[in-house]
């Protein structure tokens, strides 16, 4: 099992700035793919960026540009960094884990997600 724990969420303005960081524990070895996922009121969870062991990135087209994933070199953390933000962006950001190498229809393991609210 792993265990994701998010921090960095909160209010900010449009045009600020926010990031978040994920803190991965237990079987994190089996972990190849670490990204974010979010969700806006009633709307689907959606990616919005994933980063896999070796580096290699994969973004939403509407973050792009506006968003940068990190993995710290122990591979145990993962950062995203939201800049130019829009109240569009408002929504639950999800942290998540998983043991495949390349995915985009979700992850293996999920953090308790942290709300980011941007206002107009």
């Amino acid at each position: 099992q792993v265990q994701l724990v998010e921090s960095g969420g909160g209010l900010v303005q449009a045009g600020g700035s926010l990031t978040l960081s994920c803190s991965a524990s237990g079987s994190i070895f089996s972990i190849n793919l670490m990204g974010w996922y979010r969700q806006g009121s009633g709307k689907q969870r959606e990616l919005v960026a994933t980063i896999t062991r070796g580096g290699v990135i994969n973004y939403a087209d509407s973050v792009k540009g506006r968003f940068t994933i990190s993995r710290d070199r122990a591979k145990t953390s993962v950062s995203l960094q939201m800049n130019s933000l829009k109240p569009e962006d408002t929504a639950h950001y999800y942290c998540g884990a998983d043991q495949s190498a390349w995915r985009t229809n979700g992850m293996d393991y999920w953090g308790k997600g942290t709300l980011v609210t941007v206002s107009s």
